[in-house]
Formats: structure tokens, sequence, C-alpha cells
């Protein structure tokens, strides 16, 4: 009997209002759709998986496939606009024979492989199943204004999970009828409902959580604790930064986004503002995303005498993109003049401002080198930054 799995991963996680897609956000240091990849992988009942992704990571799925050894993922698709047409495009890369397909939300990484086992038996049987639990909470429904209008027994009511295991050509009967019909379920086995055919129920577990809303995730990482036996690692990451430029006539000298008065300024493709741009490279070190040259080239004319703190926001961009929240930020300004102490509180404030972190979270401390080097002939500035984030 060949199984095959189909994980609909497609979605953008708007309930939960990450700045990433919701099955990448990271639950004890490892996205939450490996949690879920890696019991399917290991599952002896399953022969194949195959993946549904958002289309902008379709490209990237070969390294995710290899780095976590998932080597029963035999097609990758791009999902569709909701759920349902995920799920079509995923049954659609299923080439030659198939007896059953179970379907499983990719952000309920607690499934287990008896819960897989035992809904993919069941399907075998009765060519229809589903995972749920049973309601334990009295059901009230509810007509206009939110007053009730009847109290339902919950003897019989089950809430659904997933996974859903079918037999393969009923389930592409009740998806083909779905679209010919233009309707939409919001579970699969409600497809299979509409064409006559029963749900085998199967009990589940109440920890097979779906990760949607915020509070979701704080039960995923208790549930967690519970199951390694310890908190999960802080996944705090750090970065260092540095930068320096020569002092050239007829430039504004630029620091920290105040232009101090001097009788010169920082030579640079951008505003040259030193003190920015360590602090944008250490912040692009925390979160692994290379240096400030990769992301604003100095040839580019797009950037000729750019306000540094345009970039530095755009750096924010980035770091949140890969899940990281920026936590603080240490730097040392080593110049022999000018005096930066009249302008450092408006120096952190705007860099506070610019990342949306307490001035508290961002340190300014101003050296010299003693007359010695560069720095010391009065030729330019160099800057030390460090910068910590938090995965989140």
């Amino acid at each position: 009997m060949r199984t095959v799995a189909i994980i609909p991963a497609g979605g953008a996680g708007k309930r939960l209002n990450a700045k990433q897609a919701k099955q990448y956000l990271l639950l004890d240091d490892t996205p939450l759709l490996i949690h879920t990849l890696k019991v399917f992988q290991k599952a002896k009942i399953i022969n194949e998986i195959v993946l549904v992704l958002p289309k902008d990571y379709v490209a990237s799925a070969k390294q995710l496939i290899n780095n976590y050894g998932l080597t029963k993922i035999t097609a990758v698709v791009a999902g569709g606009k909701e759920r349902q047409d995920s799920v079509k495009n995923g049954i659609a890369a299923i080439n030659g024979k198939c007896d059953v397909v179970v379907i499983h939300d990719a952000v309920r990484p607690f499934v287990t492989e008896e819960l897989i086992t035992k809904v993919v038996v069941a399907a075998k049987l009765t060519g229809a199943a589903s995972i749920g639990v049973k309601a334990k909470d009295t059901i009230k429904e509810t007509k206009k204004d939110n007053l009730v209008a009847a109290t339902i027994p919950r003897q019989n009511l089950w809430l659904t999970q997933t996974p859903q295991a079918f037999k393969f050509e009923l389930l592409k009967k009740a998806y083909k009828t779905a679209y010919d019909k233009k309707y939409y379920g919001t579970d699969d086995a409600s497809l299979v409902e509409r064409i006559g055919k029963k749900i085998k129920m199967i009990e589940g577990s109440y920890e097979n959580i779906k990760i949607t809303t915020p509070e979701d995730m704080i039960m995923a990482e208790a549930l967690m604790k519970k199951k390694t036996g310890s908190n999960p690692p802080e996944r705090i990451r750090s970065g260092f930064g540095y930068d320096s430029h020569k002092f050239a006539m007829g430039r504004k000298l630029i620091l920290g986004g105040v232009v101090i008065p001097f009788y010169k300024g920082l030579q640079g493709h951008s505003d040259a503002d030193a003190l920015l741009h360590a602090i944008c490279d250490a912040l692009l070190g925390a979160a692994g995303c290379g240096d400030i040259g990769m992301h604003f080239s100095d040839t580019d004319p797009a950037y000729k005498d750019i306000s540094s703190v345009i970039l530095l926001e755009r750096v924010k961009k980035i770091i949140e993109g890969k899940g990281f929240s920026i936590n603080n930020v240490d730097t040392t300004v080593i110049m022999e003049m000018p005096k930066l102490a009249p302008y450092a509180v408006k120096m952190v404030s705007n860099i506070a401002r610019t990342l949306d972190i307490p001035e508290t979270c961002v340190n300014i401390k101003a050296k010299t080198s003693e007359g010695m080097g560069f720095i010391g002939r009065n030729e330019g500035v160099a800057v030390f930054a460090i910068a910590t984030g938090i995965a989140r």
C-alpha cells in the first residue's frame, strides 16, 4: 500500500501578526514546519511526502530538505490562495499509483506517529477518516445580536483536527466536485462528506494543537517544555559591526543621524555616517544576513548621498523578516575631534526611534586614539558596534 502525505504549508499567518510565514516561526530553535515534517519522515506507514509551500519559498526547499534529511519529500509545489487550493495543488503532484492520502496542517507540530498510523489504517478500511477530540465545553448556538438560540448537546460533538486520510480516488472525486460547484470547505473531510461519504472519527489528542494565534504559540512552548523536559533556549543572537571613513573637505560630518558642526566631514558614497553603518553591520551579523555592502552597494546611484537613517530603517526590516526583534545596541566611536558628548543624547534618540527600541537599549561611547595612527592624525573616524537580536 502506497501512502502519500500532503503537508499544506502555504499560509501567511495573518492571525499570528508575525513578520514571516507562521510555519517558519521557531519552536525550540526549530521551525514549526520542520517539527511536523520530522514526524512524517519517521512514520513507517508514510511512503512519500508532498510539501506545499508559499511560492516564494519553493526555490529554497531543496536546502531545507537536505539540511534536515527529509528524504521522503518527493515533490515541492507552490500553494494557492486558500488552503483548499494548496491541497488541490498537492493532489495534482502525486504521480503513479497511490492508495491513501493523508493531509496534515503544517502548524500542528505535536502530531504523533501513532495518530498518523491510526488515521491511515482507518481510511484504508472505511475510505475516509479524521483525527479529532470530543468537545469539552458547552456549545451555544446564537442568532442575531449574539443571543443564544440553543444549547447543543455535546455528547456527539467532535473538534476536528488533522491528520485526515482518504482513499486517493475518493479524495480526487471530492475535490473535483467541490471545484465544479465552486465550494470551499473548512477542511478536507467536509468536501468528502458533500459527495455522500461518511467520515470515521478517530480519537486524537488535545495536545495536537494548531498554531494560529499568539496564544497558541505560548501553549506550544509549554508543550515543548513538557516534551523535552527543559525550557526552550532563549535564542539570543549577537552581531559585531565595524566601519571607518576618512575626513574630506566640503562634506558634512554626520554621525548617528546628527549633523555635527566641523570644518570637514566624512567621505563616502552615502552620507558616510560611520556610526549607523557599524550598527547596520552588527544587526545584519546578528541575523546572518551578510553586511551592509551586500544590501546597499556603494556603486549604486540610488544610494548616492542617502541618509544612513534610511539604511538603518531598511536593515530593521531585513532583521524582522528573518524572525528577529532587536534587543540592544552598544557602540564605540573613536575620533580625536570634534568632541561628541554634546551630541550623544540626540544620537541615542535617533537610533532608538529608528530601531523602535527604548533609549536605554542604545549606548554610545566616545574615545580618542591618544594621537596614534590615522585617527590620531585626525584623518578619519572608526566605529565598533555590537548588537543583539532575539529570535521569535
